[in-house]
């Protein structure tokens, strides 16, 4: 099979001209969703949205991840979606993501035949750079061979203990932010090089937290730290920072709302855009974690999110039944928001031109 890698240049070789007056083709590039299945084949329910153009990413889990011939199948996988894409109504490549922290949040685990990653702790607590270099550069390169563009990592959270889904899990590098920022640096640049995008997560922190957002409302009002901001601040001033992942987070000192950061104009217009100068992509946690899908219904959520800044929505799809998610319902629901004159299309085309950025220099690979 002969494979080869076809270099899109936003300018030169991708007709964006075309996708200009295209609302529908702007509403998609924003919706990145999880598909069932692990293996290619024209019945794959998720074609049909990939190649109207309806999504612009696909989020990879566990279960994604065949349990034979693991590494062909991703890359194949990988592969056919990124080609359908390219050849359908999107002309543009897909976002295609996953979750490889290392540690507990690692979906591509040795049984599968990948190579071995050390939680963000581990990492984080050595005493020679190499140590974490060389973790980044397994990371990276696994990713790469597959076919993958987009890891959502690393985590810029501090370490508490006390923290449930992070500190408990071995999430963060340290419990100093000045540490977490350099083991940060690290793994960008890293990922950077091998042409693996990154997204630091989950602004404003949530590493203080004592409770899951995965579960339910979370307030880390008594609990945050204005430190917790020094990754971002940092990272952002030196213009390594390409995506950061917004956490269903409230804060009432930062929103006396009470509105999670993901559906917060305060925390990511006034606070991210604002104070701290991101100009980068700005993508949702999963919109169907509790701390959202419990409290909001899905207007109200597409609503608040789009005008507190969200410019990708994760939609992880892996919640049995759950059809009001389905790709095709969340992009007409945005695009009935945008008719009913409460979104405007401007609004969109910030966001648009924020992902056509993003995705300029994206390789892809092809198989013959």
């Amino acid at each position: 099979m002969k494979k080869i890698l076809r270099l899109f240049l936003c300018g030169l070789f991708l007709p964006f001209s075309l996708l200009a007056d295209s609302l529908d083709i702007k509403i998609g590039q924003m919706l990145l969703v999880g598909m069932q299945g692990h293996t290619y084949n024209e019945q794959l329910s998720i074609l049909p949205a990939i190649q109207k153009g309806l999504v612009g990413g696909i989020l990879f889990f566990e279960y994604n991840l065949s349990p034979v011939e693991t590494r062909e199948r991703l890359t194949n996988l990988s592969t056919q979606l990124q080609n359908k894409s390219v050849q359908g109504n999107a002309h543009l490549p897909l976002l295609l993501a996953i979750d490889q922290e290392g540690g507990q949040v690692n979906r591509m685990k040795p049984k599968y035949g990948f190579p071995a990653m050390p939680s963000a702790k581990v990492l984080g607590e050595a005493k020679h750079d190499s140590i974490i270099i060389n973790a980044a550069q397994t990371m990276a390169a696994t990713l790469s061979a597959c076919g993958i563009n987009l890891n959502f990592a690393p985590v810029a959270d501090v370490h508490n203990d006390l923290c449930p889904v992070l500190g408990n899990r071995q999430r963060c590098f340290s419990k100093q932010a000045e540490r977490v920022t350099y083991c940060d640096s690290i793994l960008i640049e890293i990922h950077q090089s091998l042409n693996i995008l990154t997204a630091m997560k989950h602004f404003p922190g949530h590493g203080n937290s004592r409770s899951d957002s995965h579960l339910g409302l979370t307030d880390i009002t008594p609990y945050w730290n204005p430190n917790e901001l020094i990754p971002y601040e940092r990272l952002i001033a030196a213009n390594k920072v390409p995506i950061i992942m917004s956490g269903h987070l409230v804060h009432k000192k930062l929103d006396e709302q009470g509105l999670p950061a993901t559906l917060s104009k305060k925390i990511l217009n006034d606070k991210l855009r604002g104070e701290l100068q991101f100009k980068g992509v700005i993508v949702s946690d999963d919109m169907q974690m509790h701390a959202i899908s419990s409290l909001y219904t899905l207007e109200e959520s597409l609503y608040l999110g789009l005008t507190a800044g969200i410019d990708v929505f994760i939609f992880s799809n892996n919640i049995p039944g759950a059809t009001v998610y389905a790709p095709e319902n969340v992009h007409a629901t945005i695009r009935r928001l945008v008719e009913a004159g409460r979104i405007t299309p401007e609004r969109i085309n910030e966001s648009y031109q924020r992902i056509v950025a993003l995705k300029r220099g994206i390789k892809i690979k092809e198989s013959e």
